[in-house]
């Protein structure tokens, strides 16, 4: 699983370019593309930046599946705009959601659109428009595991659902030992991690599993994790960490948690010809196929979560900023804008291809770019 995971990511941009001349074309990025500002010249990944009106220091939070693609755009833009100061505090989309609508930072990170609730709340805060949503960067969500000896781990969506519903307890459940007739699973334990706080990460899994296994998951797609048992972890980060080091774990993050801590994740048998991996390249497939379902400037996506394309991972999320179409403080507006311009850009899209990230489609990017633009 190492092996192939690397080489999806090394695929990224070849894989998007076949999926679909509407992607975005993403390239490996390294320490080395990162930019810097050198003697007051923009260089590398930062040249195309434009600081415009960004002043100051802007607030955002939210959603944890976007922390390391937010710790490369900050990285690049403060690099590209001395004097500006971009603070984004990971916590969780509920979180994020709440300080948005709170009124106590410029935009929010969501794995999840606004509900309708949610945007009427906004609507004190925007004083004269409401909050919309803005894709900005896509990926799997993996299911990751730690059970040595055991490699390209198999599952589809009820026994992942059983598994984390508290119905199969054991890593030889015959479930698990069908879908994978060549391994030698011990009789270990299953510890099934999941988020401790409202998470829009714990949502899609939700929706994929509500859709593809509609008998063995029979619960809303919430933020809140709903099933009985297993044990709570703050964060992708801590889910991740409590896999790493738990012998019989399994838990959900996104592909860039695995990737950085080395950890193995399933495969999924959704129907296809062939289990399909956790990678960029396979998430691209699935996010092609997304429709926007918003209306006027919000650009929510609906993504499919029972696809059955050849090579399309079906676990994926789109992770949102969640920004104030109308009514921006005046003082955070300048920077909003000349930040998400950035991010949305093909350069800020580029550097994100090595840390696990798919790519939104270049139409939908194209949509982002004018509204953001568009933002009062």
């Amino acid at each position: 699983m190492k092996l192939q995971r690397k080489n999806g990511l090394r695929a990224t941009a070849l894989g998007a370019l076949a999926v679909s001349g509407a992607l975005v074309l993403t390239a490996c990025g390294s320490d080395d593309n990162t930019g810097a500002a050198d003697g007051g010249k923009k260089t590398g990944a930062t040249s195309n930046i434009k600081c415009d009106d960004a002043k100051g220091q802007l607030l955002a939070s939210g959603s944890s599946a976007q922390k390391n693609a937010m710790d490369l755009w900050v990285k690049n833009y403060m690099a590209a705009c001395p004097g500006v100061e971009i603070n984004y505090k990971s916590s969780s989309s509920g979180e994020g959601i709440i300080a948005f609508n709170q009124g106590t930072v410029g935009f929010a990170g969501s794995d999840s659109a606004l509900k309708p609730d949610e945007v009427a709340e906004s609507k004190k805060i925007c004083k004269t428009g409401q909050g919309i949503n803005l894709p900005m960067v896509g990926g799997p969500i993996a299911i990751g595991y730690n059970l040595p000896g055991v490699k390209d781990l198999v599952l589809d969506a009820p026994t992942i659902a059983k598994i984390f519903n508290d119905k199969i307890k054991k890593w030889d459940d015959p479930a698990i030992a069908k879908l994978n007739p060549n391994a030698k699973l011990p009789s270990t334990a299953i510890q099934a991690f999941h988020r401790s706080e409202d998470s829009g990460t714990t949502q899609n899994l939700g929706k994929y599993l509500g859709k593809a296994a509609k008998a063995d998951w029979p619960y809303e797609a919430e933020k809140k994790w709903p099933a009985p048992g297993g044990q709570a972890a703050s964060g992708s980060s801590g889910v991740a960490a409590q896999v790493k080091q738990s012998e019989g774990a399994i838990g959900y993050f996104e592909l860039s948690y695995a990737t950085s801590q080395n950890i193995p994740t399933v495969q999924i048998n959704t129907g296809a010809s062939a289990p399909v991996a956790a990678t960029s390249e396979n998430a691209s497939k699935a996010i092609a196929a997304a429709k926007v379902k918003g209306t006027g400037k919000d650009l929510a996506l609906d993504l499919d979560y029972t696809t059955k394309a050849e090579g399309a991972y079906p676990i994926v999320l789109v992770t949102y900023e969640v920004v104030c179409d109308k009514g921006n403080k005046a003082d955070t507006l300048g920077t909003v804008k000349s930040f998400l311009t950035y991010t949305s850009s093909e350069e800020g899209q580029k550097v994100l291809s090595d840390a696990g990230y798919a790519p939104i489609p270049a139409e939908i990017n194209a949509k982002v770019r004018e509204t953001v633009n568009g933002l009062s």
